[in-house]
């Protein structure tokens, strides 16, 4: 079944069971009639004696049809109606008195424009829990809260991150926070698997690494590289390594200033039409390499689009000490 999606001021588009596509009228120059239980010369018998002409009524005619071309599901709005109202923990006094929607699936596919496969995927990416029926986020602190007990106890059972398992955490853990919570932050930070019939977790280093940059991050406006490196490596779990590579997509590294600084840029927080991004990204900073840029707009690459082929359509290139930079097509106000 193929469904028609969008509210009164977006543009529609027409979702399957899982692909999304945007619709288009196109005219055609023949004109197409609607004929009610019109026959095509193969449902004709061939072998009929005598040609009777047919009387047809013509119930309608149309002179276009949609033209449906695949594009990106749109998304960014699931994490927006999401973040309306995080999940801060079972004894948060907000959570009780919270005036926000929470949303089921029904009500998530009847307001996101994208096909239920598509978002059912995002609302794993985005790591969104079923809390009493309704789909939520958990607020980062509430996450990063659970995160440190998680990895305070593997760290106290000296167990390695590849086996983490799931009851001796549920047991020891289950009195501080609600059990499904904690399964629920193993589910965001590592990979489920069975051995021997017991579950274990393996957990995911640069994932945990770049939540515990996040944490860092978001308390300061730009923060001395070299410094940030150091606190970073002192605050993750012993025996795991941080490289700045874990952080595309979420922080960006400014080598020009002196000294060198990083600060917090989420993916997340840019607009969803390519246009805008590039405005976007170009009003914070004016030359990019391909490499720095890459992260920040490998999301709005088209089926078989390469990050290339965008930077040609948006940016102009051009040399600058010997490295080839993007930078705007036009003015940014």
């Amino acid at each position: 079944s193929l469904i028609i999606r969008g509210e009164k001021d977006e543009h529609a588009v027409l979702c399957s069971k899982d692909k999304t596509y945007d619709m288009k009228i196109a005219d055609t120059s023949n004109m197409l009639l609607f004929v009610p239980g019109c026959k095509t010369p193969e449902e004709l018998k061939a072998d009929q004696a005598s040609c009777n002409i047919i009387h047809s009524q013509i119930a309608g005619f149309s002179k276009n049809y949609w033209e449906l071309r695949r594009c990106r599901p749109k998304l960014k709005k699931l994490r927006k109606l999401l973040m309306e109202d995080p999940y801060e923990g079972p004894d948060s006094q907000k959570d009780q008195a919270s005036t926000f929607s929470k949303y089921t699936t029904e009500d998530l596919l009847n307001l996101i424009q994208a096909s239920e496969e598509e978002i059912l995927h995002q609302l794993q990416v985005i790591d969104a829990c079923k809390i009493e029926g309704y789909w939520r986020i958990l607020d980062f602190d509430y996450e990063m809260k659970l995160l440190n007990h998680v990895t305070q106890l593997i760290d106290s059972e000296s167990w390695p991150l590849s086996k983490v398992p799931l009851c001796a955490c549920l047991e020891e853990l289950g009195s501080l926070e609600p059990r499904e919570m904690i399964e629920h932050i193993l589910l965001s930070y590592g990979r489920k698997y069975v051995d021997d019939g017991e579950v274990f977790f393996e957990m995911h280093e640069d994932k945990i690494c770049r939540a515990i940059a996040q944490m860092l991050l978001q308390n300061a406006v730009k923060f001395n590289l070299s410094e940030f490196q150091e606190v970073w490596q002192q605050s993750v779990p012993e025996g795991m390594t941080t490289r700045l590579d874990q952080l595309q997509g979420l922080a960006l590294v400014d080598r020009s200033s002196r000294p060198e600084t990083i600060f917090l840029l989420k993916v997340e927080d840019l607009p969803e039409d390519n246009q805008e991004r590039f405005n976007s990204l170009f009003g914070i900073r004016e030359k990019w390499t391909e490499v720095d840029i890459t992260p920040y707009i490998q999301d709005l690459c088209a089926e078989k689009q390469t990050v290339g082929a965008l930077l040609t359509k948006y940016a102009r290139s051009s040399m600058l000490n010997g490295v080839k930079v993007y930078n705007s097509r036009r003015p940014i106000s």
